[in-house]
């Protein structure tokens, strides 16, 4: 059986401007994402470079200017941006992102709302 490897890096926060309300694209609020990344790793297990995997925190660092870009209405779309932002890597085999709106307009009490996608090369 072939391993599947994953990194995950979850609660990458940032601050964005995206809702359907005009109040969210004017105010904005924090998002947060959580990416997990699969790829093979066995090259990097053996040779102890980070070149040979996907940087962590330079993914971070992508993701949080995604999230602080330009503005969209559905959370879908978001996710799909960071999605194929991270599928640029020739590497990574498939994504799965979860973006959080924790302080969404819901006019009952929640803890949390999120949209979870998963995309791989076609």
């Amino acid at each position: 059986m072939d391993a599947v490897d994953h990194i995950t890096l979850t609660g990458v926060r940032a601050f964005g401007y995206h809702g359907v309300y005009p109040d969210e694209k004017r105010d904005g609020q924090e998002f947060i994402v959580d990416a997990t990344v699969v790829l093979p790793l066995a090259r990097a297990a053996v040779t102890d470079d980070v070149a040979d995997t996907v940087h962590y925190g330079e993914l971070a660092e992508r993701i949080a200017v995604i999230v602080s870009g330009e503005p969209v209405d559905l959370l879908e779309k978001l996710a799909a941006r960071i999605a194929d932002e991270v599928l640029r890597d020739e590497r990574v085999e498939s994504v799965t992102i979860t973006v959080h709106k924790p302080a969404a307009p819901i006019p009952v009490p929640f803890a949390d709302v999120s949209v979870t996608i998963t995309r791989g090369r076609s």
